[in-house]
């Protein structure tokens, strides 16, 4: 591959997601490198004093300062936004920091937000508690009811955002629905898409806006660095994020953008290999008795709406250990204690397979009441299914689930 066809995004939007995961993005320096060169630099220099005036003035193209632009980081948004299908990408420093640019580059006050109440514990806590004090309201409803969206709209409703599948509750929202709606009445869907990313999900293609993205999760699949991703058109990115991200400075850094180019090198193939994994699992839990959250069964209540808009339901879903309150509560901590190859730990899209109890940790902010509402129950348990062998980990929990007796 020549040095500079990689990055012409007349060809990268031609080649299938798998070339445009390993190749798409990719700029080679004057050595010929295979590997992406790592730009750990936070300025540049110039040959003159001209040319820097040139570039700060937007009439020369060339790199300024890393906060601005860095080469590694480039590459990344190339390769994230041609795997997307959208025309531009910026990275953030982690996946919040995501979320929050999307939706303050945008906002001011006397808008209104309609969010899908299932969501992310630090999501909801950016609605709750940051938006409202710069006089942004929101209405937090049922994403998986289409009437309750058309209800909700204001006069002043800006944005639309949610999660599709919802974090825990494995919840979806009819995109091509919600989408539409929101483009008819001049509304921007920003939509996090880190359950399930662009290999088995592209919501793009089905009208949405913005589509945000923890990159820490299945991007970078390993567990190793913390990163976020904005994808969008290039007239939203140049005009609203690229301003805000300029200067207020939630940048990623070139190192933690190599590592997430690195992981969508084999992105598809582990996408794949841990949702093929996860519903293996998930069918043994509820054959077992369980109840499961997991939109890739038949007996979940949007499994039609997960065949028409997701290639596959992912690696992560939802169950409960038995009993109500307390009960519930203690029964999940002990099978929790009770695993012996699953870890306990509150990320998720690892390779390796992990095990939280979202109303102790990822949700636990929220508060009973939030997340009563959110449907977060006391005996729910949220898998992360990795690339180990799935009877070894089906015979995990197997044997844990024995030890309390179910």
């Amino acid at each position: 591959m020549k040095k500079t066809i990689a990055s012409n995004p007349a060809i990268t939007s031609k080649w299938r997601p798998a070339t445009q995961a390993v190749r798409a993005g990719t700029h080679r320096s004057e050595h010929g490198e295979t590997s992406e060169a790592l730009y750990l630099t936070s300025g540049f220099t110039y040959d003159s004093a001209e040319e820097v005036a040139a570039r700060f003035a937007g009439e020369a193209e060339g790199m300024q300062y890393s906060r601005f632009k860095n080469p590694t980081v480039e590459m990344a948004q190339q390769r994230i936004a041609a795997m997307e299908g959208a025309e531009a990408c910026l990275m953030q420093a982690s996946g919040m920091a995501a979320m929050t640019s999307s939706l303050l580059c945008m906002l001011s006050a006397g808008d209104h937000v309609v969010a899908g109440r299932a969501a992310f514990g630090s999501c909801r806590w950016i609605l709750d508690n940051v938006l409202n004090r710069f006089g942004i309201t929101h209405t937090a409803i049922d994403g998986t009811d289409n009437a309750a969206w058309e209800a909700a709209v204001q006069p002043n409703t800006k944005a639309f955002f949610f999660e599709t599948p919802a974090n825990p509750t494995m919840d979806l929202v009819d995109l091509e629905f919600v989408c539409g709606l929101a483009r008819s009445k001049g509304i921007t869907t920003v939509v996090d898409n880190a359950f399930a990313t662009s290999v088995l999900q592209r919501p793009m293609d089905f009208g949405a806006d913005v589509v945000a993205y923890s990159a820490t999760k299945l991007m970078d699949g390993q567990g190793r660095v913390m990163a976020g991703a904005v994808c969008a058109s290039s007239e939203w990115i140049e005009e609203k994020l690229s301003p805000f991200q300029r200067n207020t400075g939630p940048i990623c850094a070139p190192f933690n953008a190599w590592v997430v180019m690195k992981g969508l090198e084999t992105l598809p193939l582990r996408a794949t290999a841990q949702s093929a994994n996860a519903l293996l699992v998930a069918q043994f839990l509820e054959d077992r008795g369980l109840r499961v959250l997991h939109p890739g069964l038949p007996s979940h209540p949007q499994h039609a709406l997960t065949q028409k808009q997701m290639v596959s339901a992912g690696p992560i879903f939802a169950f409960f250990a038995p009993g109500e309150g307390s009960e519930g509560q203690r029964q999940a901590m002990a099978l929790c204690n009770a695993l012996e190859l699953i870890d306990i730990s509150n990320n998720i899209g690892d390779s390796k397979s992990l095990m939280c109890h979202p109303a102790s940790t990822t949700h636990y902010n929220m508060g009973e009441e939030g997340r009563a509402e959110a449907g977060i129950e006391d005996g729910m348990l949220r898998l992360n299914v990795g690339l180990e062998d799935p009877l070894d980990l089906i015979e995990d929990l197997d044997r844990a689930l024995g030890k309390l007796g179910l």
